[in-house]
Protein backbone atom coordinates (compact mmCIF):
# COMPACT_ATOMS: atom_id res chain seq x y z
CA UNK A 1 0.00 0.00 0.00
CA UNK A 2 1.11 3.56 -0.67
CA UNK A 3 1.77 6.15 1.98
CA UNK A 4 -1.10 7.58 3.97
CA UNK A 5 -2.83 10.48 2.23
CA UNK A 6 -2.67 13.72 4.22
CA UNK A 7 -6.24 14.98 4.14
CA UNK A 8 -5.89 17.89 6.57
CA UNK A 9 -2.75 19.71 5.38
CA UNK A 10 0.85 19.71 6.54
CA UNK A 11 1.59 19.94 10.24
CA UNK A 12 2.91 23.30 11.45
CA UNK A 13 5.82 22.66 13.76
CA UNK A 14 7.65 25.14 15.93
CA UNK A 15 5.28 28.07 15.42
CA UNK A 16 5.60 30.70 18.13
CA UNK A 17 2.98 33.45 18.38
CA UNK A 18 4.70 36.60 17.05
CA UNK A 19 4.69 39.98 18.81
CA UNK A 20 2.24 42.79 18.21
CA UNK A 21 3.67 45.73 16.22
CA UNK A 22 2.46 48.50 18.54
CA UNK A 23 5.15 51.06 19.36
CA UNK A 24 7.80 49.92 16.89
CA UNK A 25 9.85 52.28 14.70
CA UNK A 26 11.34 51.01 11.43
CA UNK A 27 14.22 52.79 9.75
CA UNK A 28 16.07 52.18 6.52
CA UNK A 29 18.35 54.17 4.23
CA UNK A 30 15.60 56.36 2.71
CA UNK A 31 12.52 55.95 4.91
CA UNK A 32 11.55 55.82 8.54
CA UNK A 33 8.19 54.60 9.83
CA UNK A 34 7.27 56.29 13.10
CA UNK A 35 4.22 55.53 15.28
CA UNK A 36 1.61 58.01 14.07
CA UNK A 37 1.09 60.93 16.46
CA UNK A 38 -1.13 63.94 15.90
CA UNK A 39 1.24 66.46 17.46
CA UNK A 40 4.29 65.17 15.61
CA UNK A 41 2.82 64.39 12.20
CA UNK A 42 -0.68 65.70 11.47
CA UNK A 43 0.37 69.14 10.26
CA UNK A 44 3.03 67.87 7.85
CA UNK A 45 0.80 65.10 6.58
CA UNK A 46 -2.16 67.36 5.98
CA UNK A 47 -0.01 69.76 3.95
CA UNK A 48 1.43 66.87 1.96
CA UNK A 49 -1.98 65.33 1.26
CA UNK A 50 -3.98 68.50 0.63
CA UNK A 51 -2.78 68.96 -2.96
CA UNK A 52 -4.67 65.92 -4.28
CA UNK A 53 -8.12 64.88 -3.02
CA UNK A 54 -8.01 61.74 -5.20
CA UNK A 55 -5.64 60.22 -2.63
CA UNK A 56 -8.74 59.41 -0.58
CA UNK A 57 -10.81 57.82 -3.37
CA UNK A 58 -10.31 54.25 -2.19
CA UNK A 59 -10.06 54.88 1.55
CA UNK A 60 -13.02 54.80 3.91
CA UNK A 61 -12.38 58.37 5.11
CA UNK A 62 -11.25 61.70 3.68
CA UNK A 63 -10.76 64.09 2.09
CA UNK A 64 -10.74 66.32 5.15
CA UNK A 65 -12.19 69.85 5.15
CA UNK A 66 -9.23 71.35 6.97
CA UNK A 67 -6.11 70.76 9.04
CA UNK A 68 -8.07 70.65 12.30
CA UNK A 69 -10.32 67.87 11.02
CA UNK A 70 -7.33 65.81 9.94
CA UNK A 71 -5.61 66.46 13.28
CA UNK A 72 -8.71 65.12 15.08
CA UNK A 73 -8.73 62.02 12.85
CA UNK A 74 -5.07 61.31 13.62
CA UNK A 75 -5.63 61.92 17.33
CA UNK A 76 -8.48 59.39 17.29
CA UNK A 77 -6.37 56.74 15.56
CA UNK A 78 -2.87 57.23 16.94
CA UNK A 79 -3.25 54.90 19.95
CA UNK A 80 -5.26 52.13 18.31
CA UNK A 81 -3.93 48.59 18.41
CA UNK A 82 -5.62 47.50 15.20
CA UNK A 83 -4.95 49.19 12.86
CA UNK A 84 -1.51 50.26 14.06
CA UNK A 85 -0.72 53.43 12.09
CA UNK A 86 2.68 54.79 11.07
CA UNK A 87 3.81 58.04 9.55
CA UNK A 88 6.30 57.55 6.71
CA UNK A 89 9.15 60.05 6.77
CA UNK A 90 11.29 60.55 3.68
CA UNK A 91 14.81 60.73 5.11
CA UNK A 92 16.14 62.67 2.13
CA UNK A 93 13.69 65.54 2.62
CA UNK A 94 12.85 65.07 6.29
CA UNK A 95 9.13 65.36 5.47
CA UNK A 96 6.41 63.15 6.92
CA UNK A 97 4.52 62.53 3.69
CA UNK A 98 2.84 59.14 3.92
CA UNK A 99 0.81 56.85 6.15
CA UNK A 100 0.54 53.07 6.33
CA UNK A 101 -0.67 50.60 8.91
CA UNK A 102 -0.62 47.03 10.10
CA UNK A 103 -4.19 45.79 10.50
CA UNK A 104 -6.33 42.68 10.93
CA UNK A 105 -3.55 41.47 13.17
CA UNK A 106 -4.12 37.82 14.08
CA UNK A 107 -0.92 36.87 15.86
CA UNK A 108 -2.33 33.54 17.04
CA UNK A 109 -2.58 32.45 13.39
CA UNK A 110 0.53 34.32 12.25
CA UNK A 111 -1.40 36.59 9.88
CA UNK A 112 -1.01 40.33 9.43
CA UNK A 113 -2.13 42.81 6.75
CA UNK A 114 -0.69 46.05 5.43
CA UNK A 115 -3.18 48.75 4.51
CA UNK A 116 -4.51 52.30 4.93
CA UNK A 117 -1.66 53.29 2.61
CA UNK A 118 -1.75 56.95 1.63
CA UNK A 119 1.29 58.43 -0.10
CA UNK A 120 1.53 62.13 -0.91
CA UNK A 121 2.58 63.02 -4.47
CA UNK A 122 6.11 63.89 -3.28
CA UNK A 123 6.54 60.36 -1.88
CA UNK A 124 5.02 58.40 -4.74
CA UNK A 125 7.41 56.47 -7.00
CA UNK A 126 10.39 57.09 -4.73
CA UNK A 127 12.87 54.75 -3.12
CA UNK A 128 11.54 55.87 0.26
CA UNK A 129 8.02 54.68 -0.61
CA UNK A 130 9.25 51.27 -1.73
CA UNK A 131 11.59 50.93 1.22
CA UNK A 132 8.74 51.73 3.62
CA UNK A 133 6.74 48.79 2.22
CA UNK A 134 9.83 46.59 2.40
CA UNK A 135 10.54 47.54 6.02
CA UNK A 136 7.01 46.60 7.08
CA UNK A 137 7.13 43.26 5.27
CA UNK A 138 10.62 42.54 6.59
CA UNK A 139 9.51 43.23 10.16
CA UNK A 140 6.46 40.97 9.86
CA UNK A 141 8.39 37.93 8.67
CA UNK A 142 11.33 38.52 11.02
CA UNK A 143 8.81 38.69 13.88
CA UNK A 144 7.42 35.28 12.93
CA UNK A 145 4.25 36.00 10.96
CA UNK A 146 3.45 33.31 8.37
CA UNK A 147 1.20 35.28 6.05
CA UNK A 148 1.30 38.93 4.96
CA UNK A 149 -1.81 40.30 3.24
CA UNK A 150 -2.65 43.16 0.89
CA UNK A 151 -6.26 43.93 0.01
CA UNK A 152 -7.72 46.69 -2.12
CA UNK A 153 -10.78 47.81 -4.00
CA UNK A 154 -10.83 45.66 -7.12
CA UNK A 155 -11.20 48.86 -9.20
CA UNK A 156 -8.04 50.35 -7.71
CA UNK A 157 -5.62 49.55 -10.51
CA UNK A 158 -2.65 51.47 -9.02
CA UNK A 159 -2.94 49.42 -5.82
CA UNK A 160 -3.19 46.17 -7.76
CA UNK A 161 -0.10 47.07 -9.78
CA UNK A 162 1.74 47.98 -6.59
CA UNK A 163 0.90 44.62 -5.02
CA UNK A 164 2.24 42.76 -8.04
CA UNK A 165 5.38 44.94 -8.15
CA UNK A 166 6.04 44.18 -4.48
CA UNK A 167 5.82 40.45 -5.11
CA UNK A 168 2.36 39.64 -3.76
CA UNK A 169 0.40 36.73 -5.20
CA UNK A 170 -3.16 37.45 -6.34
CA UNK A 171 -5.61 35.11 -4.62
CA UNK A 172 -8.99 36.20 -5.96
CA UNK A 173 -11.73 38.80 -5.58
CA UNK A 174 -14.46 38.88 -2.94
CA UNK A 175 -17.54 40.22 -4.68
CA UNK A 176 -19.78 42.73 -2.86
CA UNK A 177 -17.41 42.55 0.09
CA UNK A 178 -18.11 46.01 1.53
CA UNK A 179 -20.04 49.24 1.21
CA UNK A 180 -17.56 52.14 1.35
CA UNK A 181 -18.74 55.74 1.24
CA UNK A 182 -22.07 54.48 -0.09
CA UNK A 183 -20.51 52.52 -2.98
CA UNK A 184 -20.09 48.80 -3.53
CA UNK A 185 -16.57 47.46 -3.07
CA UNK A 186 -15.36 44.20 -4.55
CA UNK A 187 -12.08 43.39 -2.79
CA UNK A 188 -9.00 41.92 -4.49
CA UNK A 189 -6.87 39.77 -2.16
CA UNK A 190 -3.08 39.35 -2.38
CA UNK A 191 -0.54 37.72 -0.08
CA UNK A 192 3.06 36.77 0.56
CA UNK A 193 3.79 33.74 2.74
CA UNK A 194 6.88 33.01 4.79
CA UNK A 195 8.33 30.42 2.40
CA UNK A 196 8.34 33.06 -0.36
CA UNK A 197 9.95 35.77 1.72
CA UNK A 198 13.67 34.84 1.44
CA UNK A 199 13.61 35.20 -2.35
CA UNK A 200 11.59 38.42 -2.21
CA UNK A 201 13.84 39.81 0.52
CA UNK A 202 16.80 39.27 -1.77
CA UNK A 203 14.93 41.00 -4.61
CA UNK A 204 14.19 44.05 -2.46
CA UNK A 205 17.78 44.26 -1.25
CA UNK A 206 19.06 44.12 -4.82
CA UNK A 207 16.66 46.84 -5.94
CA UNK A 208 17.36 49.14 -2.98
CA UNK A 209 21.15 48.81 -3.30
CA UNK A 210 22.78 52.11 -4.32
CA UNK A 211 24.49 50.31 -7.20
CA UNK A 212 21.07 49.72 -8.78
CA UNK A 213 20.63 53.44 -9.46
CA UNK A 214 22.39 55.41 -12.17
CA UNK A 215 23.23 58.97 -11.23
CA UNK A 216 21.64 58.30 -7.88
CA UNK A 217 18.10 58.14 -9.29
CA UNK A 218 17.48 56.06 -12.44
CA UNK A 219 17.04 52.35 -11.71
CA UNK A 220 19.08 49.76 -13.58
CA UNK A 221 16.77 46.84 -12.77
CA UNK A 222 13.07 47.19 -12.00
CA UNK A 223 11.61 45.80 -8.81
CA UNK A 224 8.88 44.08 -10.83
CA UNK A 225 11.52 42.12 -12.75
CA UNK A 226 13.36 41.18 -9.57
CA UNK A 227 10.28 40.07 -7.63
CA UNK A 228 9.01 38.24 -10.71
CA UNK A 229 12.26 36.27 -10.86
CA UNK A 230 12.02 35.58 -7.13
CA UNK A 231 8.52 34.18 -7.48
CA UNK A 232 9.30 32.31 -10.70
CA UNK A 233 8.25 33.21 -14.24
CA UNK A 234 5.82 30.28 -14.30
CA UNK A 235 3.95 31.39 -11.18
CA UNK A 236 0.29 31.61 -12.35
CA UNK A 237 -0.52 34.30 -9.81
CA UNK A 238 1.71 36.77 -11.66
CA UNK A 239 -0.59 36.79 -14.68
CA UNK A 240 -3.66 37.79 -12.73
CA UNK A 241 -4.72 40.47 -10.27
Amino acid sequence: MGGRVNRIGPRVNGFVVPPHPAGITLEGRWARLEPLEAEAHAGDLYRAFSSDDSLWDYLGYGPFPGAAAYHRWVKDHEARLDPVFFAIRDLETGHACGVASFLRIDAAQGVIEVGHICLAPELQKTRAATEAMYLMMQWAFAAGYRRYEWKCNALNQPSRRAARRLGFAYEGTFRQHMIVKGHNRDTAWFSVIDSEWPGLDEAFRAWLAPANFRDGARQRESLSDLTGLARGADDPTLARG
